[in-house]
């Protein structure tokens, strides 16, 4: 029986995993996993290998069964519902496109089973092929394309079956660094123009960060935390989503003094004020998160009485400069702590004070410092940079 279409006046794709668990044999794939993606959203799942996402994505197609939870589109279940009648429509990294079919047969190639007339069958991969800007190399067969053109096709072919959900498997990942910048602005540009749900699976936090309206971050199976890129960027709950998405400075710290609605934390030998309201008592064990490019560097001491007055000035000494065009990175360290921070190269080149062995300012606002609860061993993300 065909999934049923959302009752009318009412957004269609909107998904629900409720209670979501997935084993193969004694391993856990994905664990209790719960979220409500909207109608119209474009949603990512973030997070290594091995985390469970792409699990999740098939359980959606229907390509593995769950064993327990639920999974509801516009209301219905589709536990019972075989791969081929659920409204959702996947696009794959290997795009797998039939090398003996030209671009327009491709495209056809689903409808077929929808039997749909040659007239329609036209019309729609027509419409399709001038989505993807496509509709000029109908002929051409896949081996004529290039990659950034054949994955264009395969959204194509998922796009013309017009499916409530569209399901995307690091569709990217077979292609350059320049393409795929290029292409991130074109889906998430198509994503608007159709009004599909695109349900985005990458471990590129990039990717995640330019394209989704909300994202989820996943680890062991688990979700970390669901929210806009900004909120998960910005306030992260816990120490591994502040390691695995960009670079952040993660400080062990305990708190020595609470005062004034500002908390002072010691982190080796220096004392940082961080805002009060994050939860931290006396005598607690915290980790400090702060990004590189909220710390702000000076070539001489802060004027207190100035814009730096109210934030934290630590002295210390640049260890080594690393060139990355638009930003120079700045390794510092400073009494039993090490920082990274990030200087914009806003004249094209690296300001002729940062130099290996400089001593130099960081000036850090309060408001800047994230205050997490101290992780256990294997919490923080395997490749976050150490802050301390």
């Amino acid at each position: 029986m065909a999934a049923a279409a959302a009752p009318r006046g009412v957004p269609a794709g909107h998904l629900e995993l409720r209670s979501l668990v997935k084993r193969f044999a004694e391993a856990t794939a994905v664990d209790d996993l719960d979220l409500d993606i909207a109608p119209g959203e474009f949603f990512s799942l973030l997070g290594a290998s091995g985390c469970g996402k792409t699990t999740t994505l098939r359980m959606v197609a229907g390509f593995e069964r769950p064993d327990a939870g639920r999974i509801v589109l516009d209301g219905q279940e589709l536990a019972e519902v075989s791969p081929h009648r659920r409204p959702v429509n996947t696009v794959f990294q290997s795009y797998a496109l039939f090398p003996f079919l030209d671009v327009h047969d491709n495209v056809a190639f689903g409808l077929k089973y929808q039997h749909s007339s040659r007239q329609e069958e036209r019309d729609r991969v027509g419409r399709a092929l001038e989505l993807v800007e496509m509709d000029s190399y109908a002929r051409r067969k896949p081996h004529q394309l290039s990659g950034g053109q054949q994955q264009r096709v395969a959204l194509a072919r998922a796009l013309v079956l017009e499916p409530t959900v569209l399901l995307l498997d690091e569709p990217m990942g077979a292609l350059d660094a320049k393409l795929r910048k290029q292409l991130q602005v074109e889906l998430r540009s198509l994503q608007r123009t159709v009004g599909t749900t695109f349900v985005y699976v990458t471990h590129d936090q990039e990717e995640a960060l330019t394209m989704s309206d909300r994202l989820a971050v996943l680890r062991d199976g688990r979700l970390m935390q669901v929210g806009s890129p900004s909120e998960v960027y910005s306030t992260p709950a816990n120490a591994y989503v502040a390691g695995f998405l960009g670079t952040a400075n993660l400080l062990d710290a305990v708190v020595v003094d609470v005062a004034g609605g500002l908390a002072t934390c010691r982190a080796g030998r220096v004392d940082l004020l961080v805002p009060a309201g994050d939860g931290a008592g006396r005598g607690e064990s915290v980790s400090l998160v702060v990004r590189p490019e909220r710390i702000t560097l000076e070539p001489g001491e802060p004027d207190a009485t100035g814009p730096a007055g109210a934030t934290n000035r630590l002295r210390g000494r640049i260890t080594r400069t690393t060139f990355r065009g638009a930003q120079t990175q700045v390794a510092i360290t400073l009494a039993g702590v090490s920082l990274v921070a990030d200087v914009a190269n806003v004249h094209g080149e690296v300001p002729d004070w940062l130099h290996d062995g400089r001593e130099v300012w960081a000036c850090i606002s309060p408001r800047a410092i994230r205050v997490l609860p101290r992780p256990t061993s294997g919490e923080v993300a395997d490749h976050a940079p150490a802050g301390g």
